[in-house]
């Protein structure tokens, strides 16, 4: 029983601590590729009518727009951008694509784009072609120099009907932002050549701003409205991935509520064990009073017991939770070479690999959990040899 207590304690506080740090992994990684390649804050404006009598939310002062923002404290960057949806085209192979017009220098500071840790070709020829995601590239085939067509159905008019507009771009870069919805949408062209294929020019959509603390974002806001104008509108990545953050929240103390109660059942064998044990020991107790041992003294070595087994399995457990997130990437590779590969889904969980982050706090959580329910659950026992009359425990000796 002492073992079989043991060894379910160890597993309980495991899976706790492996289950904790896989979960602050995920988010991690999740948020980190949310603001490395995408603006904290977009700047865009309220519909207006424009001269021509047709309503916009066009830019046309985005330049001073952007330098008012830029100006604002804990602002890093501010950059004009141009928007647009269109299909790529490459030997008969199509992708629709969500093409992004922004500056080299504006692109070379997005970490995950600029930075990356797996990308092909120079970033530094921008300005003579475009931008892709690992994802698009995989899609259509498409490597460094291919020139790929980009095709969207608003073009230009004619006598009969708008006609698509079909330009032809060579692929200088390649980039792998980390998330699969981004890798397999996201296209980047020179803001000016995404002016004149939008038929945008001296516009643009909106403005990407990068700020110091992205956490604090909130704090920015008042702000960012006054440097933008009286018809500024702003979207924070908090709002743009909010519900799946809070989601991610609910999810956390759920399962959180749930392993716990794995640990308590775990340590309720600690009860059992020494029930048991106070059972058989029932003729030794008594001898013990008998010779002057108190009750408290009684109390004291079952609590010992059952502590000194909590204690035990804490350990072995903790050391087998931060071992596993340690070594979450080569247990993962085993356990995806034993079922075949495809264990992995990135286009269902969006990220690339199985994550894990091993924060001291959820460690010194899961360690105060289990051993407050270890010391805990000793009490019933020990107090019950304690409070054993030894009158009753000699009876039949």
């Amino acid at each position: 029983m002492t073992w079989i207590s043991l060894i379910g304690i160890a597993l309980a506080v495991f899976a706790l601590i492996a289950t904790l740090a896989v979960r602050s992994g995920f988010r991690a990684e999740f948020v980190d590729t949310i603001l490395g390649a995408n603006a904290h804050v977009t700047v865009y404006s309220s519909a207006y009518e424009s001269e021509t009598g047709q309503w916009t939310r066009a830019l046309t002062d985005y330049d001073s727009m952007s330098s008012r923002v830029a100006d604002v404290d804990g602002v890093v960057r501010a950059a004009p951008l141009v928007k647009g949806q269109v299909m790529a085209s490459l030997q008969g192979r199509n992708a629709g694509v969500e093409v992004f017009g922004i500056k080299l220098e504006d692109l070379k500071t997005i970490p995950r784009v600029a930075d990356s840790e797996e990308r092909y070709g120079d970033i530094e020829a921008f300005r003579n072609g475009v931008a892709i995601g690992s994802g698009v590239a995989h899609e259509i085939g498409a490597s460094v120099g291919d020139r790929i067509r980009l095709i969207s159905p608003d073009g230009v008019k004619t006598a009969f009907g708008i006609s698509p507009r079909v330009n032809a771009y060579e692929v200088v870069y390649i980039f792998t932002a980390g998330r699969y919805d981004i890798d397999r949408t996201r296209l980047y062209m020179p803001f000016a050549e995404a002016q004149s294929y939008f038929n945008k020019e001296g516009r643009a959509d909106e403005i990407e701003v990068i700020v110091a603390e992205p956490e604090e974002v909130d704090s920015y806001l008042p702000d960012i409205f006054h440097a933008g104008g009286e018809r500024a509108l702003v979207w924070t990545w908090r709002d743009r991935s909010g519900a799946f953050l809070r989601a991610l929240d609910v999810e956390d103390n759920v399962m959180f509520v749930i392993l716990s109660i794995l640990v308590l059942i775990a340590t309720m064998n600690i009860v059992s064990g020494l029930i048991m044990l106070v059972k058989n020991k029932g003729r030794d107790i008594g001898i013990l009073r008998t010779v002057g041992l108190t009750e408290g003294s009684i109390l004291r070595i079952f609590l010992i017991c059952g502590a000194s087994i909590g204690v035990a399995g804490t350990v072995a457990g903790t050391i087998l939770g931060c071992l596993f997130a340690v070594y979450i990437d080569p247990i993962f590779s085993f356990v995806n070479y034993l079922m075949g590969g495809g264990v992995w889904d990135p286009s269902i969980r969006g990220i690339y690999h199985l994550p894990a982050r091993l924060l001291p706090g959820d460690v010194i959580s899961a360690v105060g959990l289990s051993l407050g329910l270890s010391f805990v659950v000793t009490v019933f026992p020990a107090r019950r040899a304690a409070r054993m009359n030894p009158v009753e425990a000699l009876r039949y000796e």
